[in-house]
């Protein structure tokens, strides 16, 4: 088998990343391989924990809107079980152990105040075991900037969802392992799943017209970061020197491609970044040339020690590895 090296790793991870479904014959052509070595490849990467399962990503001002809440939470390591089940939520997306007086960093994604309701009291009765039973929450105002993608480069174009657009999406982020899902199986777990009869034709239709209106930002494979030079991750809160500049800072923070993802929150430090570099080093210039260019006031920076769901789809423009 012609094993794909880190070069052609690069770029098969970036093509794995597309408005529309990624066409695998083109993706073999631009790496000179066949389809199946690039089917024996993607194989092997899966079973070195490079790459996980494919996916896609959501805009998150869809309507009805998604609510996007930070938990910090103060912990020890001799409460690991507060972990495992921290993990066991499903509306978790991110989870990172950190340094600072609260030692986790959660971001949770839901649906409807009821789905975040009914997850906090699950997040209390598990603090209520812990030693400190002590955690804060800062609600997302907005997103300027979610996996790699510029939300100012998006049009989102009106579409109202209904249940069954929103159980597609969730069987698309949620439901695809070696190959991206196809009508036939999304059909078979509407039936299985949701006792829903959808034809293969009308699913097909509605994942188009999501695809046209930028619900679906684009399809990805979830990677390993540190696995392909990815060594730092950073989350660095910020203070402009003039609070009525938040949306113009964002803006030019939104083209950095060290920032993965970019948010308006509501506190003092009222941006939130999420910054990978290659090497931890690399994290001093990034802030170096933050303060040079932007008017920037201060900075409050967590070192992620380690990421508790380490598996994400972030696009990256420049080579990594």
């Amino acid at each position: 088998m012609k094993k794909i090296n880190n070069n052609s790793l690069s770029i098969l991870i970036k093509n794995l990343n597309s408005i529309v479904k990624p066409n695998f014959s083109h993706i073999s052509r631009k790496l000179d391989i066949s389809r199946q070595t690039l089917k024996n490849n993607i194989n092997q990467l899966r079973e070195e924990k490079i790459i996980n399962n494919f996916t896609i990503n959501i805009h998150p001002n869809i309507q009805p809107n998604l609510k996007y809440i930070l938990f910090e939470i103060k912990t020890n390591p001799k409460e690991p079980i507060m972990i495992e089940e921290l993990l066991k939520i499903p509306q978790l997306k991110m989870l990172d152990g950190i340094f600072g007086e609260f030692s986790l960093n959660g971001l949770f994604i839901f649906r409807n105040s009821e789905e975040f309701n009914k997850t906090l009291n699950l997040i209390d009765n598990i603090m209520a075991n812990s030693y400190f039973k002590k955690y804060q929450i800062t609600e997302i105002i907005k997103i300027y900037k979610t996996n790699g993608i510029k939300l100012s480069d998006i049009n989102l174009r009106t579409y109202e969802l209904d249940k069954v657009d929103l159980f597609i999406l969730e069987i698309l982020e949620f439901s695809q392992q070696k190959k991206f899902i196809s009508t036939y199986d999304i059909n078979k777990i509407l039936k299985q799943s949701y006792n829903l009869n959808i034809s293969q034709s009308t699913i097909y239709n509605r994942i188009k017209k999501m695809e046209e209106s930028h619900i679906i930002l684009n399809y990805s494979i979830n990677f390993n970061p540190k696995k392909i030079g990815f060594n730092g991750k950073f989350i660095v809160r910020i203070k402009p020197k003039d609070p009525s500049k938040y949306d113009k800072i964002a803006l030019k923070l939104e083209k950095k491609p060290e920032i993965t993802h970019l948010y308006r929150i509501g506190s003092q430090f009222g941006i939130l970044a999420i910054v990978r570099t290659n090497q931890v080093e690399d994290y001093g210039s990034f802030i170096r040339d933050l303060y040079m260019r932007e008017e920037i006031e201060d900075t409050f920076t967590n070192f992620v020690l380690d990421e508790q769901i380490p598996f994400t789809n972030f696009i990256f423009k420049k080579k990594k590895i």
